[in-house]
């Protein structure tokens, strides 16, 4: 089997029959019909190649943890399929499987027992997770005294003492700290590189670009965008930005994708990079002072316009971002028909690569919320290069002074 995961027409939901035992009697062929029924998930396929790294993405309620538990054994479902091939790890809920009564290291020893090791194989690596989850005296305190952090620590460390063939893991690593945030993620590139799989389902947009190479959109229960993951997360903040509208287009634009939504009362009809002398430019120095130079035509009365503007990697990360809400230059009782421009000065102090820029015309403080004029990612692309600074790594130019001193002969 060449693929690790493959999920056939999966779909799941929960049925109301009135009674137990016309529920019952259901299963054996009578023709009981529910009077009600709630589906979490509609013909769900797709398939995962071994080693992949894959977000699961969607708002609140579209599914996602559904999904997983039918995928790890603890939820069956109504129809579909799921072929495995190899051992599942997962965190699916914060102390999930947890005894509060029991102690950390007691835990250990039985949810590592529930995964099919033996204690030997659990004696080899509890020091392992003990040193790793880091919560000294409380490893061998009950349960019921941690905190939510704490619990995390320890079933990330359980779930990845040993290699999986799929890491699942939903959402729990953003309750913990930002120093075992950052441990956990270079645990989890370490068992990439390794060969794990991986699914996380995560609203943290940085993360999943950071770490998949694709991302599955969920929306009331259906795949609605399976690709790449900057691709894929344009089109899930787009749909956030305009819930009500969902007049969402996306199209090739220099082999990437762009993705446009919005109601259109505004929209940005030329977007430009300038170099100090005003000439438009793809390429610029580490450094270099730039323009951007963007016009807004409006199409209908609209009573106040905000842009926003953000700059983002080649993995989708923004750099930076900004409105005008935020610097104080709100526009209010605009017209059809007439035209703005606005001019956005800074120096390019990025790393060497390729950037595009985002923009977004709403209507309030941030485009989730009130009116969605255009949402437009992949507006414009640049690139930086380095031509007269010291070599450096990394994605912002930070260049320090550096001193030396002898302090003793």
């Amino acid at each position: 089997m060449r693929n690790v995961l493959e999920v056939s027409n999966l779909s799941k939901s929960y049925r109301n029959y009135g009674s137990e035992w016309k529920r019952i009697l259901s299963w054996f062929g009578f023709g009981f019909k529910p009077i009600e029924e709630h589906i979490v998930l509609h013909d769900i396929s797709f398939e995962i190649p071994r080693g992949e790294a894959i977000g699961i993405v969607g708002h609140n309620g579209a599914g996602k943890s559904t999904l997983l538990k039918i995928i790890t054994g603890t939820l069956r479902s109504t129809t579909g399929n799921i072929r495995l091939d190899g051992r599942i790890s997962a965190i699916l809920e914060l102390g999930m499987g947890f005894y509060p009564d029991l102690t950390g290291r007691q835990n250990v020893y039985h949810s590592a027992g529930i995964m099919g090791f033996s204690q030997k194989q659990i004696d080899e690596v509890i020091d392992d997770i003990e040193k790793f989850a880091e919560i000294g005296e409380y490893f061998d305190q009950p349960v019921r005294l941690y905190s939510s952090g704490m619990q995390v620590r320890v079933a990330f460390s359980i779930a990845t003492a040993y290699k999986p063939d799929i890491l699942i893991v939903d959402e729990a690593l953003s309750v913990g700290d930002a120093y075992f945030q950052h441990k956990s993620f270079e645990r989890i590139r370490s068992l990439q590189e390794k060969g794990t799989t991986l699914l996380i389902v995560s609203h943290d947009k940085s993360a999943i670009q950071a770490i998949c190479n694709r991302a599955i959109l969920l929306e009331k229960g259906k795949v609605v965008k399976d690709g790449r993951p900057e691709e894929v997360m344009d089109y899930y903040n787009a749909l956030i930005a305009q819930r009500e509208n969902k007049n969402v287009v996306q199209r090739e634009k220099d082999g990437r994708v762009e993705t446009i939504s919005g109601s259109k009362e505004a929209t940005v009809e030329k977007i430009e990079l300038l170099n100090e002398a005003g000439d438009r430019v793809e390429l610029v120095n580490v450094g270099e002072p730039v323009v951007l130079d963007i016009a807004i035509q409006i199409h209908k009365d609209i009573d106040r316009l905000i842009l926003g503007y953000g700059i983002k990697d080649r993995l989708g990360q923004v750099m930076y971002g900004t409105n005008s809400w935020h610097t104080g230059q709100p526009l209010e009782g605009l017209k059809a028909g007439e035209l703005y421009r606005y001019r956005l000065s800074f120096d390019a102090n990025f790393g060497v690569g390729s950037y595009s820029i985002q923009t977004a015309l709403h209507q309030r403080e941030s485009a989730a919320g009130g009116l969605n004029y255009e949402w437009r990612d992949l507006a414009l692309v640049f690139s930086v290069i380095n031509s007269d600074k010291h070599f450096f790594v990394g994605t912002n130019w930070n260049e320090p002074t550096i001193e030396i001193e002898k302090i003793r002969n």
